[in-house]
């Protein structure tokens, strides 16, 4: 397996417990947003980390079970489809963040999330920073999380609609997505609020 050539900053703030905090599954068409928040120790490193849309399956598995194992607190929250037709996948995916950052044992003096916008948690201060997953070990590692967890409930669910393949494609807008929901049409588990089947003008952009 191919090392990474990241070399990432343990921290943004120094002499401050900092919660690192990613997302996965924003684009998708069906299932949740994940969302994850760690904490980890000041010298945590590993030849592999960095974001994990970099990142092979099996290296991510073995990064998730030494991220579990060594961090000082980590966390995994969602946010359902209902929430995110409801609420916008924008805001809902804040809510995944929130949820997860609600269940870490520590609690964080500063927040670094990956991207460029956050809704502030509690009276904790954060930092958004674009392609933070593949600058802060604990965005990195966030993000780890949320992509192996999700995966995992996209190919349980895929076991209950085989023909979207989801398995493979996690949910995302692929040619053999698009053809069953031009076949079979949406399940439970797509957001209606997304562009499902695109316009046949639109087909040749998928």
């Amino acid at each position: 397996m191919p090392l990474t050539n990241n070399v990432l900053r343990p921290f943004l703030k120094a002499c401050v417990v900092e919660a690192g905090c990613d997302e996965a599954g924003r684009g998708s068409l069906a299932g949740p947003v994940f969302a994850a928040a760690v904490i980890l120790p000041s010298n945590f490193t590993h030849p592999w980390l960095t974001d994990s849309k970099q990142l092979r399956e099996r290296q991510r598995e073995l990064l998730r079970s030494i991220i579990e194992n060594e961090a000082l607190a980590w966390a995994i929250g969602r946010a359902e489809v209902e929430e995110i037709d409801q609420l916008n996948v924008l805001q809902a995916t804040f809510l995944a963040m929130h949820r997860a950052l609600d269940q870490l044992s520590i609690r964080p003096d500063h927040i670094i999330v990956d991207g460029n916008q956050f809704r502030p948690y509690q009276n904790i201060q954060h930092q958004c920073i674009v392609k933070g997953d593949c600058l802060y070990t604990a965005i990195a590692a966030a993000s780890i999380l949320a992509k192996t967890y999700r995966d995992a409930e996209m190919r349980r669910l895929a076991a209950q609609f085989p023909a979207y393949d989801w398995a493979e494609n996690k949910g995302y807008p692929t040619s053999t997505h698009r053809r069953a929901l031009r076949l079979y049409g949406p399940t439970p588990h797509h957001r209606r609020s997304f562009c499902l089947i695109p316009s046949s003008n639109q087909l040749h952009l998928f």
